[in-house]
């Protein structure tokens, strides 16, 4: 694998280096997710567009980030973190309420993988990197997707 692809890998997977930072950076690379919601918010296809993007490219570069890592799941990798973010707040309100449930939600979420979301995590490469962190973006969607349509909750 040549230098320059090595850097790719190293610079998508870890989300422009979020993840080397030296603190939770899983919690960070989620916080990378709400930055690129704020850009996108406005538009509904723009939001679905990116998160599909994303989520390819973590498919593709977590997968080689484990052979550049030598490590299975790195905690150097936070674009899984990023897609699951988004996944969490696709076709919800951008209401500060609804976000930062989200967050709060989506974190619990990835940190206690609840079923199936534990059991895919120990498939190999890109899909065990991705699938956790997508299970718990779509639980965390929906979770709010009923709080927003059976509550009454106003967006402000």
């Amino acid at each position: 694998m040549s230098s320059y692809h090595r850097f790719l890998v190293k610079l998508i997977s870890s989300f422009f280096f979020v993840g080397y930072l030296p603190l939770v950076p899983g919690t960070f690379g989620s916080l990378a997710g709400l930055a690129i919601f704020f850009f996108v918010k406005g538009s509904a296809f723009d939001l679905v567009f990116v998160t599909f993007i994303v989520t390819v490219l973590g498919f593709l570069a977590s997968q080689e980030a484990e052979k550049v890592f030598n490590k299975k799941d790195d905690r150097r990798i936070v674009i899984d973190e990023v897609s699951g973010m988004l996944i969490s707040l696709l076709f919800l309100p951008p209401d500060p309420a609804i976000i930062f449930f989200a967050f709060l939600i989506f974190r619990a979420l990835d940190t206690l993988k609840p079923y199936p979301a534990n059991g895919l995590q120990r498939l190999k490469g890109g899909l065990g990197v991705m699938s956790d962190d997508i299970v718990a973006g779509i639980y965390t969607n929906i979770t709010l997707q009923m709080v927003v349509r059976f509550t009454t909750f106003k967006a402000s």
